[in-house]
């Protein structure tokens, strides 16, 4: 291809530009070789002349296409040069914020200044296990190289990261690190991962920085070696430090700091620990405020302290040694403080003695104050003869103070390097390591002193290194594709390192010139000059004498020789070291020891010595023994021999501009930085052959497009491609073919992309030549039928119009005859209405008239009917309420008799009703005190008979007595009577009147209170109406907002139900990991014993082996109350309370309780009787007494006795209480309904209540008795009296004639109220006494059925067990001759057995149906306790699925189901404990077994939950029994209850699951991406680009590990069949494809954030087409329910996303308001990604995306990138009953359970 074809018309090339280093612009006309400028354009659309040397014809560099511009990868560039590289990372930095980038073997990282969230966990495992081009650029990327290739090839490997300070090379090698400590882990417990992780904060606060161009500076460098075992797990790891920095101890620039580690310290001083240090704050100390600000942006040292702290702990350095290091630190700090004063004579100075901060300084160093004083100013002279002390001038005490300072600091550095490394050394052996070198770059300072010198040596050493491991590869790749070798020349900096280090160079004449005496470094820059000035890369400046410049590969340095020598001595002296190493303080001694100053070790000591930068001390000149520059080069060497046995990997780090702004790039800056860290030169390596590399069928796919119709016929895809390539290109050193790839040269590729663009560009304007032909046809067509259109309507509208005028004239003459008659008929109705509106008021005034007259007469009425009706409701009231008030009293005082007769009937009542036993006593003693009572009554009775006698004789003695006075006063004392009679009659009145007065005040005042409470009523009422509406209002305004809450709340609950179900099955999942490790822990322990030992049981309820977790309920009668109570409270009421046996014993044990208070009673009956008859009959007298004190005895013992009884029962009755209201109150809040608990719990308090009111009605009947006793001992004492008297002690007295009266009324009104009270009393005792008969009566009866009912039960249970023992005989000898029979049907020897075998055949068959074995199979299998060990073995551990084909799903659940039922029917707890514990455990180790077996795990997943649902469906719990029918319920379990187990059973359910998921997605994750992303389900549709070094999943061969859709649909269903087949249920089904559909999602949009290669218009389609095909799966499966979609939901809006339009502010919106569920990280990665498969896209603009940001703002997403793809949903195991019975199970014979025995 000639120039004049390359540099033709509207080509874009690059210029040089002083600005921006290259700037591109565009030809205007076409090139002719010979002319001596180019006519460019530039963007700005300014016209440029370029001028072109004609001589050397360099003609500038050509642009890559855009659609080249972004790769991954620089080597994938058409042109590779420098402005296309700067171009391409410019572009990927600030338009798509991508900070990696590959170049070749190198990764290319940018410091972005900005936290980004692409380091998460989630990114490295999205990372984990991928090829390197599979993914887009990333740190984590190189290290999976690195881990792979150390697995893979058995090789240690190293990572390289370099760059100049700020560029981010700590952080890369950070997360390298840590990469390597999330995926590998640590092969034992020790967390030797996050030790290596804890060393960071270590070193970066001792060896880190402030500078001018980065906030943390490594100021040395590291190699850290990491190690792992065989199985490629960390066991240790190591470090090695180079030349430290520690001229920044004593001296730092403008705008920086010194070490961390100083100003961390500082900020913590104020702790208490701290308090000797006498610290303050950082500006105090000269050694750390030199800088200006201490300060460092949005750092906290305080904060970055305790981290430190934190990481020392972690690493095992104990407190003291922590508190010893600061204090060593904290002294460097006091001796920068420390005073120095000089002399007059300028010769000597000294320290004032009381210097505060030389104190501090030896009291934290431990060293003596004096001489360290004298020391600091003097210094030893040694000669042959003498020794002498001389002073020193105030600049070297300064020195000599400040040299000091370097040295105990450079000390302790190497001392903490140290002991990292025994904390991360191990004892293990080590298999390999892969090395990270964290090291500075190439440096150039305006000043350029001995430590750039060194690392510019060290980067020169690296360079050749990179140069020669590049110039390796390229040879091996054209090796391998058998492509002819061509040396390519490369730069050799050999030259320049020989300058450095070879015999008599720099380094060599540096340490010649420290030897001499009196060596200056203007003499050593001299002989350097004599020397070296023949060296192509050493120069003299032309200004200066003490400087130097070498030529280095990256730039030309010049050096300031000043302070070379200085630096190379390190001088310090040996009597201050001497007093350090008098220390009283240990590790301060131990620092300085002798021993401490070897030579660092070689590179195959397992110890890697920190000693690098700083050469030891010699004993007889004060100085070292080797200088810096010489222990620098020969660990130089050791790190290079350590890199040259490794495989290495590059990072070059950059630093885009010198601000530290976030996301802003210097073009100068970025590419002085890449000429300097050898990226341009693997470009400059990779152009010199061939850089464009393409797989055959990428090519074919790409520029099939070139191809001729007729050789597309051609199937041999790499024969099509010869014949194209030879066509297109005719120079045939411009392209190689390899065995699988063609190599092309530089810009070659960018040619074939011109013709590809020429043919679709051509094609382009035959189809828009077409299309507009096309469209103007249409166009003409559409204006004639238009003018068409418009004649017929014009002409309509003509003959319209005529029409409308003939019409109108018609019109007119209607409307003038209508309007006449209008007006006509107007005026008749006017005069019609007028009349009928008189007539019509006229006869209404009439009507009126008379209305109002009836009105008045009908009210008048009314008000008389209502004033009558008041008058009469008044006279009414009255009478009414003085009859109220009268009957109120009586009723008031027969209310209070009747209350308190029946208080005492009710308790009487409720006593007999509730007792069952020993009320006969009672009623034969309450009838004997009625006895009694009546006796009293007639005694009583008699006794008023003679009273009311005794006062008429008095009365009548009495009237006699006023009439013999009368007759003897005769007419004398008449008038003094009639006197009296008025005065009498007068206070009568008085007092009527008096009367009547307080009836009328208590009439009124009785109306007004009445009116008062009326009042009050109404107002209650209208406030009772208030409150109601206020409610309604309240519940009105508070509905809406009520349902919105409990809405809320509702979806809360549910999420917090899921988080707690994740969270528990998470757990489950965590247990099941722990309990496999701790299997293969016991698996190897028995390996390395291999002795036989007791192995525990590995099961999760390994501990429901105890017996005591599971002790039975057995039917067996127990011994006494005592004992069940004592069973009950063991083993919980909820088994208890199922079993009613326990409450009958209890009522046994009352009954037994009263029968022997009976025979108590009885026998106190008899001691009493015995003691009566021993008292002597000669002491009548005192019988009374004694009856009394025997009745007290009686009763004092009886009522301690039943006190006793009752307190014994209570407290009984009070535990069974208690223990059966918790469990009912639990059960009632789980199942919402009583059941037999809460009837159980009624009859224990209706027995509690019996007890009490038993005792309140003992003490009520004792108090009873001692007072009736008292009554009719008075009564006896009394008589005599009463009989004896004959008259009053007043009867002799005068009484008057109406106190007579009034008290003989009194009298006759209380013996008629003591009649009242007598009949009423004997009344309520003898229905008391019929009531309480009847009661008893009835309890008897109800007692006796109940014991003739129990007696029934149990004869009818004896009768069972005997018919069943019967059956079990009957069956056994049935099962023994059908064995026997089979063996003769077997056999067949003659025709005559065969006829007697078919005859008893006939017999055995009628035997069966008489016996109906098939009716009477209970769904029960028994089998032998030792075949329990069988019975697993062949049902589960051996166990194939494949046996079972054809079968009832589910058969072994059933069948174990089974042999639980007959254990609980059997009551045999151990039984059933032993066979689910042992279930389990097969289950167990079966799965453990199988562990990748998707079919095995399947079928044992369904039929644990088939066990879990026959459990509930047959455990006899009302809400699993809705569905069963009325014989499966006769198959429900009747003595235990195995909630526990069904736990178990759950959880164990939840394990196996998630196996299954594990075992599937193992299965699915290597096809997605392949299927899913670069798999052509629409064939011809996507395109492929150009790939760089790195080789792409997708550059792969056909065939080669690729996969279609068709194999992901395949599997799943092959998943589902399996599924289906073994009865797994449906709900578990679908969630199982919801999971695996999530992981498909997750997958692969993980893998399109992470892909620049795959976010196209195209692959958005491929992804549209291929979930459309998922989705019609899941319909035709009936699957589309389970929610499976729903979880695609983010890759189908990502689909839609590559596929929208992406300009306009109306885009941006409709991308916002589509894509709800991917957060805004996603939408911008994926719009950042977006790439254009040919150059009619357009890429997104950056101002677009700013645009969605803005937009997308608002939203709260999460800060994580990629999908959890690991995260897995809660299980949930809906209860699903099954409708087949036990009985109807058919065992195979295939399954050997021949010893299984159907009950």
């Amino acid at each position: 291809m000639s120039v004049s074809e390359l540099y033709s018309q509207y080509t874009r090339v690059w210029i040089p530009d002083p600005d921006e280093v290259w700037r591109s612009a565009e030809l205007t006309k076409d090139y002719k070789e010979g002319e001596k400028s180019l006519q460019l354009r530039l963007e700005d659309e300014t016209i440029q002349e370029y001028p072109i040397d004609v001589q050397k014809n360099q003609l500038p560099f050509l642009r890559n296409p855009d659609i080249l511009v972004g790769e991954n990868d620089l080597t994938a560039l058409s042109y590779l040069h420098e402005p296309a590289v700067l171009h391409n990372l410019k572009v990927r930095f600030l338009e798509s914020n991508h900070i990696y980038t590959y170049c070749g073997i190198v990764l290319v990282a940018i410091n972005p200044y900005e936290q980004l969230p692409i380091y998460g966990q989630d990114v490295i495992y999205a990372y984990s296990g991928q090829n390197m081009g599979d993914m887009d650029p990333h740190i984590f990327a190189v290290a999976e190289e690195a881990y792979k290739q150390m697995a893979r090839d058995e090789k240690n490997q190293s990572i390289i990261v370099s760059g100049e300070s700020g560029a981010g090379k700590t952080v890369s090698a950070k997360y390298a690190m840590r990469y390597f400590a999330t995926v590998s882990g640590s092969a034992s417990d020790t967390n030797i991962e996050e030790k290596v992780l804890a060393s960071s904060p270590i070193m970066e606060a001792i060896g880190n920085a402030k500078t001018t161009r980065n906030d943390n500076s490594s100021r040395f460098g590291k190699y850290i070696q990491i190690g792992f075992d065989k199985r490629y797990h960390i066991i240790g790891a190591n470090m090695r430090t180079y030349l430290l920095e520690k001229s920044r101890v004593v001296f730092q620039a403008d705008d920086e700091r010194n070490y961390h580690i100083f100003y961390q310290l500082c900020a913590a001083a104020s702790l208490p620990e701290f308090k000797e240090l006498a610290l303050t704050c950082a500006e105090d100390f000269f050694y750390a405020s030199q800088g200006g600000d201490t300060s460092i942006e949005g750092v906290d040292d305080a904060e970055d302290f305790e981290k430190t702290r934190q990481a020392f702990t972690l690493l095992g350095v104990r407190e003291s040694h922590q508190i010893s290091i600061f204090k060593i630190i904290a002294s460097i700090l006091h001796l920068g403080n420390v005073e120095i004063q000089a002399e007059r004579d300028g010769e000597s100075c000294s320290i004032s003695p009381g210097d505060e901060h030389l104190s501090n300084f030896c009291r934290l160093l431990g060293v003596e104050h004096g001489q360290m004083e004298h020391w600091l100013c003097h210094r030893k002279l040694v000669t042959t003869s003498e020794t002498y002390v001389k002073t020193m001038s105030l600049q070297q005490v300064v020195n000599a103070r400040n040299a000091l300072a370097k040295h105990i600091y450079a000390q302790l550095f190497g001392w903490i390097v140290e002991h990292i490394n025994k904390a991360l050394h191990t004892s293990l052996k080590q298999h390999s390591f892969i090395g990270v070198l964290d090291i500075y770059g190439f440096e150039t300072f305006e000043v350029n002193s001995f430590e750039q010198f060194c690392i510019n040596y060290a980067n020169e050493k690296l360079q050749q290194q990179f140069n020669s491991h590049v110039f390796k590869l390229e040879q091996e790749e054209y090796m391998k594709e058998q492509i002819p070798w061509t040396l390519i020349d490369f730069y050799d900096n050999q030259p320049c390192i020989d300058l450095i280090e070879a015999k008599l160079g720099i380094l060599d004449l540096l340490d010649e010139e420290c030897k001499v005496p009196k060596g200056t470094d203007q003499n050593w820059a001299q002989k350097l000059y004599d020397r070296h000035s023949g060296s192509q890369h050493f120069q003299k400046p032309r200004m200066s004498n003490t400087a130097f410049i070498v030529v280095h590969f990256a730039d030309k340095v010049e050096y300031l020789s000043d302070g070379f020598l200085e630096k190379n001595r390190d001088t310090v002296y040996e009597e201050q070291i001497n007093i350090l190493k008098a220390s009283k303080f240990p590790l301060v001694a131990d620092l300085f020891h002798d021993d401490k100053d070897s030579v660092p070790a070689t590179a195959s000591s397992s110890k890697i010595s920190v000693r690098s930068a700083r050469p030891p001390l010699k004993t007889s000149n004060k100085e070292h023994k080797k200088t810096v520059g010489h222990q620098f080069r020969t660990s130089l060497h050791l790190l290079m021999e350590t890199l040259n046995a490794t495989t290495p990997h590059y990072v070059r780090c950059i630093k885009p501009n010198d601000e530290k702004l976030p996301f802003h790039f210097d073009p100068k800056r970025a590419v002085q930085q890449l000429r300097a860290c050898g990226v341009l030169e693997t470009i400059r390596i990779s152009a010199a052959g061939y850089p464009s590399r393409w797989a055959y069928h990428d090519f074919f796919n790409r520029y099939r497009v070139l191809i001729k119709k007729r050789e597309l016929a051609n199937t041999d895809k790499k024969a099509i491609c010869r014949s194209v390539l030879e066509s297109l290109i005719k120079d045939p050193d411009k392209f190689q073919f390899g065995r699988t790839k063609i190599f092309f040269r530089a810009g070659q590729v960018a040619y074939l992309e011109k013709l590809r663009a020429d043919k679709f560009r051509a094609a382009t304007i035959m189809i828009q030549k077409t299309v507009r032909g096309w469209l103007q046809k249409v166009k003409y067509r559409r204006l004639k039928g238009a003018t068409l259109t418009l004649q017929r309507y014009c002409r309509g509208l003509l003959a319209r119009r005529l029409a409308e005028h003939l019409r109108r004239t018609r019109a007119a003459v209607v409307l003038q005859k209508q309007y006449r008659m209008q007006r006509a008929r107007q005026a008749y109705q006017m005069v019609r209405r007028a009349t009928v509106v008189i007539q019509a008021f006229a006869r209404g005034m009439f009507v009126r008239r008379i209305y109002h007259q009836v009105l008045r007469e009908h009210k008048a009425t009314i008000i008389q009917k209502h004033v009558r009706g008041w008058m009469a409701r008044r006279h009414f009231h009255r009478l009414r309420g003085a009859a109220i008030v009268i009957q109120c009293g009586f009723r008031r005082l027969k209310a209070k008799q009747e209350l308190k007769a029946l208080k005492i009937e009710a308790r009487s009542a409720e006593h007999l009703k509730r007792l069952n036993v020993g009320m006969e006593n009672k009623v034969v003693q309450l009838q004997r005190k009625i006895d009694d009572q009546n006796k009293e009554f007639k005694t009583l009775s008699e006794q008023l008979s003679a009273v009311t006698s005794t006062h008429a004789m008095e009365v009548e003695k009495l009237k006699k007595e006023l009439a013999h006075y009368q007759q003897s006063q005769g007419e004398d004392s008449s008038p003094q009577l009639q006197e009296e009679v008025e005065s009498l009659r007068m206070e009568l009145q008085r007092a009527h009147s008096e009367r009547k007065v307080l009836e009328d005040t208590h009439t009124r005042e009785k109306d007004e209170l009445r009116k008062r409470v009326a009042d009050l009523e109404q107002e209650n009422a209208l406030l009772k109406d208030e409150k109601e509406q206020l409610n309604n209002q309240i519940l009105c305004q508070s509905k809406d907002d009520f349902a919105q809450n409990s809405v809320k709340e509702n979806l809360l609950m549910k999420k917090e139900l899921e988080e707690e179900r994740s969270r528990y099955q998470n757990l489950v999942k965590e247990y099941s990991r722990l309990e496999q490790r701790y299997d293969n822990l016991r698996d190897e322990m028995t390996l390395v014993k291999q002795t036989p030992g007791h192995r525990r049981n590995p099961s999760n309820q390994s501990s429901l082996e105890s017996d005591s977790n599971y002790p039975s309920i057995s039917t067996s009668e127990v011994g006494d109350t005592e004992d069940a109570l004592q069973q009950v409270e063991e083993i919980g009421l909820e088994k208890a309370a199922m079993d009613m046996t326990v409450f009958l014993k209890l009522q046994k044990r009352v009954r037994e309780l009263e029968q022997e208070r009976r025979k108590l009673q009885v026998q106190l009956e008899k001691r009493e009787q015995q003691d009566g008859k021993r008292v002597p009959a000669e002491q009548p007298k005192n019988d009374l007494d004694l009856d009394q004190d025997a009745d007290l005895a009686y009763n004092s013992l009886k009522r301690q006795e039943l006190e006793s009884e009752n307190k014994k029962l209570k407290n009984e009755l009070n535990e069974l209480r208690k223990a059966v209201a918790d469990q009912a109150s639990a059960h009632t809040a789980a199942h919402g309904a009583p059941d037999g608990y809460s009837l159980l719990l009624n009859q224990l308090k209706l027995a509690h209540e019996e007890l009490e009111v038993r005792k309140e009605e003992v003490l009520i009947l004792r108090t009873q008795i001692v007072s009736a006793d008292q009554r009719r001992l008075a009564s006896k004492s009394s008589e005599p009296n009463i009989n004896a008297r004959t008259s009053w002690p007043n009867s002799e007295k005068h009484v008057d004639q109406e106190d007579a009266i009034e008290a003989y009324h009194g009298v006759c009104q209380t013996n008629r109220l003591l009649e009242a009270q007598l009949q009423a009393q004997s009344r309520e005792h003898e229905e008391e006494v019929e009531g309480l008969k009847a009661q008893v009566e009835a309890l008897k009866e109800e007692l006796d059925k109940q014991q003739q009912e129990i007696s029934r039960l149990t004869n009818e249970n004896l009768d069972l067990k005997e018919l069943v023992e019967k059956l079990e005989k009957n069956e056994k000898k049935l099962k023994k001759q059908l064995k026997i029979y089979m063996k003769k049907v077997q056999d067949l020897e003659a025709a005559q057995a065969l006829a007697q075998s078919e005859k008893r055949r006939h017999e055995l068959n009628r035997q069966v149906t008489v016996q109906r074995k098939e009716k009477d199979f209970q769904g029960m299998l028994e089998y032998h306790k030792e075949d329990e060990a069988l019975l697993v073995r062949n049902l589960v551990t051996e166990l194939k699925p494949q046996a079972l084909a054809g079968t009832v799903p589910c058969l072994p659940a059933y069948i174990l189901y089974m042999c639980i039922r007959h254990a609980d029917y059997v009551n045999d707890d151990l039984k059933v404990h032993s066979l689910l514990t042992s279930t389990i455990n097969g289950i167990k180790k079966v799965l453990k077994k199988h562990n990748d077996d998707f079919e095995m795990t399947s079928f044992w997943l369904s039929n644990t939950c088939r066990l879990l649902h026959c459990l509930k469906q047959y455990s006899g719990d009302e809400g699993f029994m809705t569905q069963n029918t009325a014989k499966q319920n006769e198959h429900c379990l009747k003595n235990f209850d195995l909630t526990e187990y069904r736990q178990v059973l759950s959880d164990l359910s939840i394990q196996i699951y998630q196996q299954l998921i594990k075992i599937a997605e193992g299965l699915l994750q290597p096809m997605i991406v392949s299927a899913m992303l670069e798999n052509e389900s629409i064939q011809g549709l996507s395109g492929v680009k150009p790939t760089g070094y790195r080789k792409r999943s997708s550059s792969m061969a056909d065939g080669d590990s690729s996969y279609c859709l068709e194999a992901i649909i395949r599997q799943m269903n092959s998943f589902h069949t399996i599924m289906c087949d073994q009865g797994l249920d449906p709900e578990i089904i679908l969630q199982v494809f919801k999971q695996l559909f999530y992981m498909i999602n997750a997958v692969t949009l993980n893998n399109l954030l992470l892909r620049k290669d795959v976010c196209s218009w195209s692959t958005g389609m491929q992804l549209r087409y291929n979930i459309s095909q998922l989705e019609e799966w899941l319909r035709g499966r009936n699957l589309h329910q389970s929610g499976a979609v729903q979880t695609m939901e983010p890759l189908i809006q990502a689909a839609q996303l590559l596929q929208l339009k992406k300009k306009t502010p109306e885009d941006a919106e409709a991308i916002c308001s589509l894509c709800t569920a991917l957060s805004t990280q996603q939408i911008v990665k994926i719009l950042n990604l977006y790439t254009p498969l040919n150059e009619f896209e357009e890429r997104v603009t950056v101002a677009f995306i700013r645009t969605i940001q803005a937009q997308l703002q608002e939203r709260n997403d999460p800060q994580q990138l990629l999908l959890d793809f690991k995260h897995m949903f809660p299980v949930l195991f809906p209860f699903n009953p099954s409708s087949l019975t036990m009985d109807s199970i058919h065992i195979p014979a295939c399954l050997n359970l021949e010893f299984l025995n159907e009950v």
